[in-house]
């Protein structure tokens, strides 16, 4: 079973820090991915773009909060988790995060980029490709509004 994902995205908004009672540093972002394409028929340009509720942990969530900002492009490798919680309602509700895994920050001042790695891994993947240059299928900071729906 294979249970992957990887995205490259622009922060909707700085990242949520928080620390569990047990002291782990916990960092969740939303992360916003840019879908575009040309209307075939009226060959009017569409997009969509797609929010994604991501968690990191323990070093990388460090290097999260100390360095990501609204409209910061990143890289992400990690898993889909879906979990199961009460609404206020009684009703069960379903919460789906990407457990980020790898993190690369791209786009920074220096135009370089930087890999981080939560460490969990007993044995660490080769580092991912950087891509040569910003996809057109990737937002930049302009390119959505501040409406998160979340």
């Amino acid at each position: 079973m294979l249970n992957k994902v990887t995205l490259i995205g622009n922060l909707g908004q700085d990242p949520d820090v928080r620390t569990s009672p047990n002291g782990t540093k916990i960092v969740r972002i939303s992360l916003a991915t840019t879908r575009r394409w040309t209307d075939r028929q009226t060959q009017e340009r569409k997009d969509h773009t797609e929010w994604h509720r991501v968690v990191f942990f323990n070093r990388t969530a460090e290097v999260v909060e100390q360095y990501l900002r609204k409209g910061s492009q990143v890289y992400i490798e990690g898993r889909i988790q879906t979990q199961k919680y009460q609404g206020k309602d009684g009703q069960d509700r379903y919460s789906t995060d990407i457990i980020a895994e790898q993190m690369q920050m791209l786009g920074g001042r220096s135009g370089g980029t930087s890999n981080y790695s939560d460490g969990s891994q007993t044995a660490a993947p080769a580092a991912p490709a950087t891509p040569q240059a910003p996809s057109p299928m990737t937002p930049g900071p302009d390119d959505f509004d501040d409406d998160i729906p979340f």
